[in-house]
């Protein structure tokens, strides 16, 4: 486990955050500005935590151009040019730079030398409505972590990552009281819950992190939220439930706990077997827990009943894998991800054999990446659905999940002969695809394909498709089939009697939405 961190981080006081915010603000030192300046590819290498590109991009004096080599790329910067982009003495005093040589330092700035660097890295950071924000991390955390960490530090605080941002468009954005970001790290969620939670309460283990998160809610003019330190629900335990949970945990089954933001310290995945068991007594009625995490792949059992096992009673679920990898290279890449492929090589074999020892004992041959949604329902048959899906999806999701709970939901109480006195409607962006030999009078199946969300594609026969596009919320599902019925000369009460089951699959998958 590598030391705690000595590293001194800004005060944060509002004057001066607020200076800082109007010169990022007005150098355009934004999402937008960033991508402008450096120009895509530059911009890409960034996220993927390549620095030269964006280097060369920056060779100007400007201001802009000054606080991406300060803020981003760790670079230091003459006195002069910095005093130029930021009030430069208030940020030295409030701990934002520090001096890296001498000078006289001025209030007047005459004759100041020298130059100063940053302490911390910020990064601009787009909100989903367009809005400028910024994100505070530990200094070599902003851009990626292609190359693993700079320094091994127990406490360190990363910035935004693939995950973060997953988790982001993942987030069921519906105006609410009470939210919790379990495990805040940079805020990042927490950030983002503060557009439509009354209170938001962010938690973390490492207090550095909680620093960090008022850091990046200041910067970014977000409210303040209430910051507790402590492990998982603990430091939340006698609060009223909230409605909503969003949490991206230390998920890594790792065999110790080395690092802070990434190893829960847990054997295996319990952790993330926990951290679901709990969500479920900390959640108002109707109240959304949403987090990432890895599960172990172990022989002889079926992942989805092992990983929907974990789920409550009184809740429905969503699990959704993304990814799967063998356990060699999942340990390569948490490995490299602390930057151990960079050490001793003896040291990195030792590393390496203890995370395939830990497995052997357990039986896991491969682990998945992947999310968890729970919804508090009470509902005596609750709705677990736990599925592969490594295709594209369409950012942000947060609309389809709430979406495909809502369904689930209707399906539930809602009876078959019910089911066809009701409306439906088709979802945007479906289009139909008929295969079959050309020239051939009916094609061989035909192929319904959402360009939208979760980008599903299903297959229905000639009456699925004819149903599906009358769909469009004006007669019920009884009358349109009554009506293929007579069209197509078959019995429309053996329709209806056979209908049923498509018509909640398609609900049920997002091609049809009921209405009202």
């Amino acid at each position: 486990m590598g030391p705690v961190s000595d590293n001194v981080l800004p005060t944060g006081r509002d004057e001066c955050v607020r200076q800082l915010r109007a010169a990022m603000t007005d150098a355009r030192f934004t999402a937008d500005g960033l991508l402008e300046l450096l120009g895509a590819p530059a911009y890409a290498a960034l996220a993927r935590g390549e620095t030269v590109p964006a280097l060369r991009a920056t060779r100007g004096e400007g201001p802009l151009e000054t606080l991406v080599r300060l803020f981003l790329l760790q670079q230091p910067a003459p006195y002069a040019g910095a005093r130029a982009a930021l009030p430069v003495e208030e940020a030295l005093a409030d701990g934002w730079l520090a001096r890296t040589g001498t000078g006289s330092g001025s209030d007047t700035g005459v004759g100041a030398v020298g130059e100063v660097r940053a302490t911390v890295d910020v990064r601009p950071y787009s909100g989903p409505d367009g809005e400028d924000w910024w994100i505070v991390s530990d200094l070599g955390c902003a851009v990626g972590g292609a190359a693993g960490i700079a320094e091994e530090r127990e406490d360190v605080v990363l910035g935004v990552g693939g995950a973060s941002t997953t988790l982001a468009g993942l987030m069921v954005r519906t105006p609410v009281g009470r939210a919790l970001d379990l495990g805040s790290g940079s805020g990042v969620q927490a950030l983002h819950a503060s557009r439509f939670a009354t209170h938001v309460t962010a938690t973390d283990l490492n207090p550095r992190a909680l620093h960090i998160t008022r850091l990046t809610l200041a910067l970014s003019g977000a409210p303040a939220a209430e910051l507790r330190e402590g492990s998982l629900f603990a430091p939340v335990a006698d609060e009223e439930p909230y409605d909503l949970i969003v949490s991206n945990p230390p998920f890594v089954i790792s065999p110790g706990a080395r690092l802070t933001y990434r190893d829960g310290g847990m054997a295996g995945d319990d952790l993330c077997r926990t951290l679901v068991g709990e969500s479920a007594g900390r959640l108002a009625e109707g109240g959304y827990g949403q987090l990432l995490a890895n599960w172990e792949h172990r022989a002889d059992e079926d992942w989805r009943e092992r990983v929907s096992s974990w789920v409550p009673r009184g809740c429905d679920a969503w699990i959704v894998q993304r990814e799967v990898q063998d356990i060699a290279q999942y340990a390569e890449l948490w490995l490299r991800d602390a930057g151990d492929h960079r050490k001793d090589p003896a040291e990195y074999a030792a590393r390496y054999d203890a995370w395939l020892s830990a497995f052997e004992a357990r039986g896991t041959k491969a682990v998945g990446f992947g999310w968890i949604t729970l919804r508090r329902t009470e509902a005596e048959r609750p709705s677990v659905i736990a599925e592969e899906w490594t295709h594209p999806v369409e950012q942000p999701l947060g609309g389809v999940l709430r979406a495909h709970f809502d369904r689930q939901e209707f399906l539930r109480t809602t009876d078959d002969a019910a089911l066809l006195q009701h409306r439906y409607l088709l979802a945007d962006e479906v289009m139909q695809e008929q295969i079959g030999l050309p020239g051939a009078e009916d094609p061989e199946y035909v192929v319904l394909r959402q360009h939208r969300g979760m980008r599903r594609a299903t297959t229905v026969d000639t009456v699925g498709a004819g149903f599906a596009g009358v769909c469009d919320g004006t007669l019920s599902a009884g009358q349109i089939l009554e009506a293929i019925g007579q069209l197509v000369g078959e019995d429309p009460g053996k329709l209806r009697a056979r209908t049923p089951a498509s018509i909640r699959l398609l609900v049920e998958q997002g091609f049809l939405d009921p209405v009202g």
